[in-house]
């Protein structure tokens, strides 16, 4: 059975945005050691799952980095566009992006039927509705939070949806030299 894993950057205080969905907290200049290791997640996964809100920035930015042999992204940018997307929206009725379609039935038959599949595991990114509903139904098998060096007060949490405690177990902890802290964990299940 494939795995879903979450990649998610986040603020110490535990928000992926802020009120307005604002970015401008994240930490661009990223070390060997985080590029690494994003390395290494991202060639593992078969399938990128991503809500409508996150696609509609995600995709065709990656697909712009793709076509650019002098971007620093270029070969991320080609593994992001090569790659099979799935776009859960309930509003969207076509994909307009290549090696992408959407899935519009309910999250957890869909996300359960992803993982039976055959392949190489499952990433989801954001946006936080999306993630936070991924969360609330305990379909996530590994954490990787990438806790930036910011606090913001208020914002886009995505643990707000929880109906009971979601124990975790803690895999590794990875400081980086540019401040953030990747945090992989597991869910505990009984």
């Amino acid at each position: 059975m494939r795995k879903l894993k979450l990649q998610v950057q986040m603020t110490v205080d535990g928000f992926v945005g802020g009120p307005n969905g604002e970015i401008d907290w994240l930490t661009f200049s990223w070390d060997e050691e985080l590029v690494k290791y994003v390395t290494e997640l991202t060639e593992s996964m078969g399938l990128i799952v991503l809500g409508r809100n996150l696609a509609q920035g995600f995709i065709p930015h990656w697909a712009a980095v793709a076509q650019n042999p002098e971007h620093g992204e270029h070969l991320a940018g080609i593994k992001f566009t090569d790659t099979p997307k799935v776009v859960f929206s309930k509003t969207l009725e076509a994909s307009a992006w290549e090696n992408t379609v959407l899935a519009s039935g309910d999250l957890v038959e869909e996300i359960n039927r992803l993982k039976q599949q055959d392949g190489p595991d499952i990433i989801a990114y954001g946006g936080a509705n999306f993630v936070s509903n991924l969360i609330k139904h305990n379909l996530i098998d590994e954490y990787h939070l990438f806790v930036n060096p910011a606090a913001i007060g208020s914002g886009l949490p995505i643990f707000q949806g929880l109906d009971g405690t979601q124990k975790l177990n803690l895999v590794k902890a990875t400081p980086c030299a540019c401040g953030i802290v990747v945090l992989h964990y597991e869910p505990k299940r009984s």
